[in-house]
């Protein structure tokens, strides 16, 4: 197992148990993307990304994020497969109900994460990269 492969899957323990307190793993110019969602947009550096994810977290209660798997694509890159859950403050909505199947992929540089693109279709993704499932 690869040091970003490791990287990739300690920091994601990190965020299943509910911990998005720790920034050690993070470039401090990092970029966070969500691709689709319901919060699609792009934030830089730590604070940046520190509120792109607080915008997101924030509208749902219990929100977590549970990896399903890894892959490691090449040198620089780790896509985790995630199934979401939580309650949607305002709607009530289940994100489980949805069938809240995404992806994240970990762009490593360095040994620290210099990019995370979120994708909350996970077949989005697949296509995307032209990979198979």
């Amino acid at each position: 197992m690869s040091e970003n492969l490791d990287l990739v899957r300690s920091t994601y323990a990190a965020w299943e148990r509910g911990d998005f307190g720790s920034a050690e793993w993070a470039d401090p110019e990092i970029e966070l993307v969500h691709v689709d969602g319901p919060a699609p947009g792009r934030w830089t550096g730590l604070t940046g990304t520190a509120e792109g994810l607080r915008g997101f977290l924030g509208a749902w209660e219990g929100a977590r994020s549970e990896a399903e798997g890894y892959r490691e694509l090449d040198g620089e890159r780790v896509l985790v497969l995630f199934r979401a859950s939580g309650r949607g403050k305002r709607s009530g909505l289940e994100i489980g109900q949805t069938g809240a199947k995404g992806a994240a992929l970990f762009h490593v540089h360095d040994g620290n994460v210099t990019r995370i693109v979120n994708y909350f279709d996970r077949e989005r993704v697949f296509a995307d990269l032209g990979l198979k499932r």
